[in-house]
């Protein structure tokens, strides 16, 4: 049996990690989560994922400093931004940070599910 991929879903509203991480699972993955970029960056002070959906806004740490942080720390692992401020600033910010791919709120699950694969795949 194929190793399943490891995501971290990191946002602040936890009934999106909730139903993403569940749709995520659903979908064969194996999921952590964490409500802050904070706790992202205790979670990834510890275990190794295939790729991170992070989100950019957050109380405490933000997305771009946990981008930051995993892309001097963990430079194999993938990360897809996620925003509900989709202006192209963050965009482009995300994709100079090394950022994969970049996602608005609120999103389409299939078109999620298909840039994660395309995303891993790479």
């Amino acid at each position: 049996m194929p190793t399943k991929n490891r995501i971290l879903v990191v946002d602040d509203e936890e009934a999106l990690r909730t139903v993403l991480s569940a749709e995520l699972e659903g979908e064969g993955y194996s999921v952590l989560s964490a409500g802050d970029g904070q706790e992202a960056l205790n979670i990834l002070g510890s275990k190794e994922f295939d790729l991170i959906l992070l989100d950019i806004k957050m109380p405490n740490v933000d997305g771009f400093e946990v981008l930051k942080f995993v892309k001097e720390r963990h430079p194999a692992t993938k990360v897809v931004m996620l925003t509900g401020f989709a202006d192209l600033k963050n965009a482009i910010e995300s994709k100079k940070l090394g950022a994969e791919d970049f996602i608005s709120k609120p999103y389409d699950l299939v078109d999620l599910l298909t840039t994660i694969e395309r995303v891993l795949s790479e």
